[in-house]
């Protein structure tokens, strides 16, 4: 096993590091003074643009979409550049358009689109024109076993009718938003893997209202466009808006995820390493009990704690990225999961110990911490929660001795 970065890697992320130093990181207290004076709490403050210009003339472009659609990377080449962007989660995923849930949209479409779909969706996400959503999750079922899913999309001659309910539909509070991915029963009696399809529905088609935003945590997470709930009632869309084949909705929804999967361990990285520096930077300037908190052993304890933490980290991801470079994502299937489960608590903890160090002020929005183990702690949920990936890798290694 490699993980050594090569000389394009080790670049591209020169270059990264040069954009996040002269426009990211300046730019995060103007994009907090633009979301405070929005007109509405879904738009995206125009500096986000700003920042998207300026990567797209740069090169840092689509970074995490390999082949001939996106920058051409391995995993293992991108997962250093998400790394970095995981250091200012709000912005620099958006800034190289390589932000969810555009970016699982992309990987579908340029996987399973027909090129009547890549014209029309495909290529403007590519151009960072549009945003879009995906349409899995729902209220009235527990959408960890996704062949629970009840909502139905239904033949009608040239039309599929979908009826339904939806809810934390990232992005899709956003009117950039102009497309969803929505996986619906199109077969309840079938195969219970086979049961599911996607199909593409245009945001303005009749029959489906978004009802409202949900909050996580208290935050809207409106600058991304905020997690929708959404009602299906009698939405038709035509036939040819069918991604794939009939019954590929499950298998679809397992390709999308997995890469997903390694890109927020990526991202979550950063994010630690973001909290390591703040806590240090607050440990050596705050004196209590005549000493700096640096110097207090428990101070000194979680820090050398959270460097061990993120370095463990740092090489499993890598050695997952490796492999679905090497084997494919179904061969890195036990990896994909480990890394899902163990990065956003090992993340969340380096997080809240991070917090403890600035005191009141961690739970404050003077620094970004207290969104960051927001975003930490949801992505426990996220893409499957933490128990689903445990039963699963329980299951294979039992297999070995059953």
């Amino acid at each position: 096993m490699d993980f050594g970065y090569d000389a394009r890697t080790q670049e591209l992320v020169k270059q990264l590091n040069d954009f996040m130093d002269s426009h990211v990181y300046p730019a995060e207290p103007v994009f907090e003074q633009q979301l405070a004076e929005r007109d509405s709490e879904w738009t995206t403050p125009p500096i986000v643009d700003e920042l998207k210009a300026e990567a797209r003339k740069r090169g840092l472009w689509n970074f995490f979409l390999p082949g001939e659609h996106g920058g051409g990377l391995t995993n293992l080449q991108y997962a250093p550049l998400a790394e970095i962007t995981g250091r200012s989660p709000h912005l620099a995923p958006s800034a190289l358009n390589c932000a969810a849930p555009d970016t699982g949209n992309m990987e579908v479409l340029s996987m399973f689109g027909n090129e009547q779909q890549q014209k029309q969706w495909l290529h403007p996400l590519l151009e960072g024109e549009i945003r879009s959503a995906f349409a899995m999750t729902e209220p009235d079922v527990a959408s960890s076993d996704a062949r629970n899913i009840a909502t139905r999309i239904d033949r009608d001659g040239s039309d599929f009718v979908i009826n339904g309910r939806k809810w934390f539909i990232s992005g899709a509070m956003n009117p950039r938003c102009q497309i969803f991915i929505v996986m619906g029963k199109t077969d309840p009696d079938g195969e219970p893997h086979r049961q599911q399809s996607m199909v593409l529905v245009p945001r303005d088609t009749p029959g489906m209202t978004i009802k409202r935003g949900m909050h996580v945590f208290g935050y809207t997470d409106g600058d991304h466009g905020g997690h929708a709930e959404i009602e299906f009632d009698n939405a038709r869309v035509p036939a040819e808006n069918l991604i794939g084949e009939l019954g590929g909705g499950f298998a679809i929804a397992q390709a999308r995820l997995g890469p997903g999967r390694i890109h927020h361990c990526m991202r979550l990285i950063g994010m630690a390493e973001r909290a390591i520096e703040l806590m240090c930077k607050r440990a050596v300037s705050r004196v209590a009990f005549g000493k700096t908190i640096a110097q207090q052993g428990v101070v000194q304890d979680w820090i050398a704690e959270a460097r061990v933490r993120v370095e463990q980290l740092r090489l499993l991801v890598l050695k997952t990225a490796w492999l679905m470079d090497t084997v494919g994502n179904q061969g890195a299937h036990t990896e994909i999961q480990a890394i899902k489960i163990s990065t956003p608590t090992t993340v969340e903890w380096i997080l809240d110990k991070a917090i403890q160090t600035y005191g009141a002020g961690g739970v404050s929005q003077d620094t970004p911490l207290a969104g960051l183990w927001a975003h930490a702690r949801t992505l426990r949920l996220a893409d499957g929660p933490d128990e689903v990936h445990k039963r699963s890798m329980a299951r294979r290694e039992l297999a070995k001795y059953l």
